[in-house]
């Protein structure tokens, strides 16, 4: 196997993923495979679940290539990880060589070029169209003399490049072929450098992935689901959901018995005697459960991430303690950190030294990010098995929880309706019930000028979230670019944490969370939250590069759903007088 060139793992991931175009040694290659990758250990339906919220937008043009409906069907999914002893096997590509002296377009590398030199590069232009294709361009020779030489203009664009012969000057063509029909029938190829975004633009996803498959099943036996959902809306006060004073419903408890392996009929039979015995929840018994069917799923969904990410590892503020009760570092965990959590609008802050993060990439798209324009290329295997390429790391993280009643108090003021609490209602439960039930919130792909408390709920922990990214890195001494977001915006809640790239600093967010939390929070509060380019800016969106954006893939959000005015505004979370 010949050494090409290096890269490290993380930017693999997203640089050298299947039919990709790379520079590599100064020529261009194609990504044909990763050799001999190694599979990561996933749990299949939790990939199946994430893929189809995923691809939905394209499953809903018909642009997905099938993949909702055959995962729907119960499509195999594996993910795999690079084997960084094998590599990735690439290709030249395009075989268009030029020569890197005099400019000729060459037949062969074999033979040197008519200008007496050996020095072969390649043309950096790639024709690609929406379905996916990606073509070379065919360039006409002088038919006189057979030959042909490239001048490029200072554009960059492919229609200013002009061919001519280099023995009589004639121009033999301009551009790289316009009208040219792809082979799909359905549209016309584009030309562009190889490198540009709307030729190869990786689709991937991030999920908690938990390391050992007994944390999942340890939260079925546990209470399933269920037991997950009233942990996280009592605000995590139980160290773990199985510690939680909640009973089971006979539904899940009926479930967890088949899961077993009981007959169905006894199952039955078992759970109408936990039944009449009271050993089971009756309807209604907890708040949760005047959550609507497709508001508790989504609920039940993002509760049983949060218990997978928190299932390793969990510190929280609460339990902090200096050396010696009564010295300054004990003194500032009992007074400072909880004043400076209220300031910032803060329920609950915990530390994770081992939170479970899988990237991964599961196709490609060539031309516009709209799915309604662009076919959504899958990484398949044989025997209609989809291959997604990962990244599985153990790193630390943040769990920022949003308070609950003075969400709901701000959502009030803006003029939403929250079912089943009304302003003045003190109840934490309550509120993030009602939140839960009335804030239906946005994919990434929605419009965010449509109003609705789901859309503000949405800003709201998006925003927290970037400027607490900005913050933590200045306090951590972390490459900014280097943090990522994890957002559960349904139960008000976002995970902050340290991804593989970047020049990552290990322990760097213990050390903030365990000597001077208090002062990030503050000057969350406290710093600039004018934008440079205001009043532009505010004008606008009200968030730009210059203020709330982070760099891709910190933020998966596309910097969507993004506004300084819900935390600085008039009216907004940070400036709000809060009546509880």
């Amino acid at each position: 196997m010949t050494i090409i060139g290096s890269r490290s793992g993380s930017q693999i991931l997203r640089t050298f993923l299947p039919d990709q175009t790379v520079d590599l040694r100064g020529d261009i290659y194609r990504v044909t495979e990763w050799s001999a990758p190694s599979p990561i250990q996933i749990d299949t339906d939790l990939v199946r679940r994430h893929l189809l919220h995923e691809v939905g937008a394209w499953t809903a043009h018909d642009t997905d290539g099938g993949m909702g409906e055959d995962l729907l069907r119960g499509a195999p999914a594996e993910v795999v990880e690079l084997d960084e002893r094998r590599g990735v096997t690439v290709e030249r590509y395009p075989r268009v060589w030029l020569c890197r002296v005099c400019k000729r377009i060459g037949r062969s590398l074999e033979r040197p070029c008519k200008c007496g030199q050996r020095k072969w590069g390649q043309l950096h232009f790639v024709g690609v169209h929406d379905c996916g294709a990606i073509t070379e361009p065919w360039i006409r020779r002088c038919a006189v003399h057979d030959d042909v030489k490239v001048v490029i203009p200072k554009s960059a664009k492919a229609a200013d490049i002009t061919f001519v012969c280099p023995i009589c000057n004639e121009q033999t063509m301009r551009g790289l072929g316009f009208n040219r029909p792809c082979a799909c029938g359905n549209g016309s190829i584009r030309w562009n450098v190889h490198k540009a975004r709307t030729v190869y633009t990786p689709r991937g996803m991030v999920l908690i992935n938990p390391p050992r498959p007994e944390h999942r099943e340890g939260l079925k036996i546990a209470g399933g689901a269920r037991k997950a959902l009233v942990w996280v809306v009592e605000g995590l006060a139980a160290a773990r959901p199985a510690d939680v004073i909640a009973k089971q419903t006979k539904e899940d408890f009926l479930a967890k018995l088949i899961a077993d392996g009981m007959d169905p009929t006894f199952a039955e039979t078992m759970a109408d005697m936990a039944e009449k015995g009271g050993q089971l929840a009756s309807p209604g018994e907890h708040p949760i459960d005047r959550l609507s069917s497709e508001r508790r799923e989504e609920a039940e969904r993002e509760a049983v991430n949060i218990a997978m990410a928190l299932a390793e590892s969990r510190t929280s503020t609460t339990t902090l303690r200096g050396a010696t009760p009564g010295d300054t570092l004990d003194v500032r965990y009992r007074d400072s950190y909880p004043a400076a959590l209220d300031r910032a609008g803060i329920d609950g802050l915990d530390l994770v030294d081992r939170f479970p993060v899988l990237n991964a990439m599961y196709g490609y798209t060539r031309g516009d990010d709209d799915p309604a324009k662009c076919q959504l290329v899958p990484f398949r295997r044989k025997r209609g098995c989809y291959r997604l390429f990962g990244n599985l790391a153990e790193t630390e993280a943040f769990l920022v929880r949003l308070d609950p009643v003075r969400v709901a108090t701000w959502l009030s003021r803006r003029g939403h309706r929250l079912q089943g609490w009304a302003p003045g209602d003190g109840d934490p439960v309550a509120a993030r019930v009602a939140v839960l039930q009335s804030a239906v919130v946005p994919s990434k792909r929605d419009d965010p000028s449509v109003e609705s408390a789901g859309t503000d709920v949405l800003k709201l922990v998006h925003t927290y979230a970037h400027r607490f990214i900005r913050q933590a890195a200045v306090f951590s001494g972390i490459e900014r670019d280097a943090l990522s977001e994890y957002l559960v915006p349904g139960h008000l809640s976002f995970f902050v944490y340290a991804s593989a790239r970047g020049d990552f600093v290990l322990g760097g967010m213990q050390a903030v969370f365990e000597s001077n939390l208090d002062d990030l929070l503050d000057a969350f509060v406290d710093a600039e939250h004018r934008c440079p380019l205001d009043p532009g800016c505010s004008r606008g969106s009200g968030a730009c590069s210059a203020c709330v954006h982070l760099g891709e893939p910190s933020c998966r959000f596309f910097n969507r759903f993004l506004d300084r005015g819900v935390l600085f505004g008039k009216g907004g979370y940070l400036r709000m007088p809060v009546i509880a």
